[in-house]
């Protein structure tokens, strides 16, 4: 082995290695436990019958359900809303800078500290939103305690708290545009609604992709803030396929909770590497 290639081995052997502790080694011993009925003190080993509890539980299938539901509306809402504000605040506006801080900001406050607050924002009788509606002739509407309503109150939670870090995201692919693209089109005559059209999107469709990606996982991911808010009430009606997961550990199933894990790391891996390719090859043509 040459000099050459051991120094460039010197660099690949740790980041391997770290790979293997951290991700390889608990993904293969998650898979054992997933076949297994366990605790702190003993291991039964079940084969698959974890997996068909699992694909017959109506609490994980529901967690499915709203997972989807959470992509569509809410991985869909922060990709479109975050670029409309990108938009806005790359524009000739005096107070930019002043507004982009104030944008970020959701990003500095922990997922606990935002299910607290929309709590008693959204509280039947003494919360601000009920209060406004009422002023304004309205009837009192129970935001998280309705299972129709308590999904979509969630998801507006989470586009909250979302969209600034995807909003950051477009600016800087906003601002990289050489701006000679849009002198041109003025030159031609181009102007709004056709400069975002024929410049803007097509020259941030990375950026575009890379939100879109970042959202889908985080609706699969997203455990805290739900939690806070609902506990993934009333019932199931709020819950997501984490969250699913987590109540069956807190119910002592530890096992049939690793499956769960299991076909979540699957799942995802199923929708976002297909999900990966198409966004790139649009990128590409």
């Amino acid at each position: 082995m040459n000099k050459s290639k051991m120094y460039h081995n010197g660099f690949v052997f740790p980041v391997i290695l770290i790979f293997s502790i951290f991700f390889i080694i608990p993904m293969v011993i998650s898979f054992y436990f997933s076949l297994t009925v366990w605790n702190l003190d003993s291991v039964r080993f079940i084969g698959l019958d974890n997996f068909k509890t699992l694909l017959h539980s109506g609490p994980l299938i529901t967690g499915f359900k709203n997972t989807f539901i959470y992509i569509i509306f809410g991985s869909g809402g922060v990709t479109v809303i975050s670029f409309m504000i990108a938009v806005f605040l790359t524009s000739r506006i005096r107070t930019k800078n002043l507004l982009r801080s104030v944008v970020f900001f959701p990003n500095l406050v922990s997922s606990v500290a935002v299910g607290i607050t929309f709590i008693a924002l959204m509280h039947p009788s003494k919360g601000m939103i009920n209060a406004l509606i009422k002023a304004l002739g309205g009837s009192s509407i129970s935001f998280l305690g309705d299972p129709k309503i308590a999904i979509f109150s969630t998801i507006a939670v989470m586009l909250w708290k979302g969209f600034s870090i995807a909003t950051v995201i477009y600016i800087a692919g906003i601002t990289s545009i050489d701006p000679g693209y849009f002198e041109a089109a003025a030159i031609d005559g181009a102007h709004g609604w056709k400069k975002l059209r024929y410049i803007t999107i097509p020259l941030t469709k990375d950026s575009i992709n890379t939100v879109l990606m970042l959202s889908v996982i985080g609706s699969f991911r997203n455990f805290d803030l739900i939690w806070a808010l609902t506990g993934g009430g009333p019932g199931y009606a709020t819950d997501n396929v984490a969250s699913s997961i987590y109540k069956q550990y807190t119910l002592g199933f530890y096992g049939l909770s690793t499956a769960g894990n299991v076909i979540l790391l699957i799942t995802t891996a199923l929708l976002i590497f297909p999900l990966q390719r198409l966004l790139r090859g649009k990128g590409d043509e």
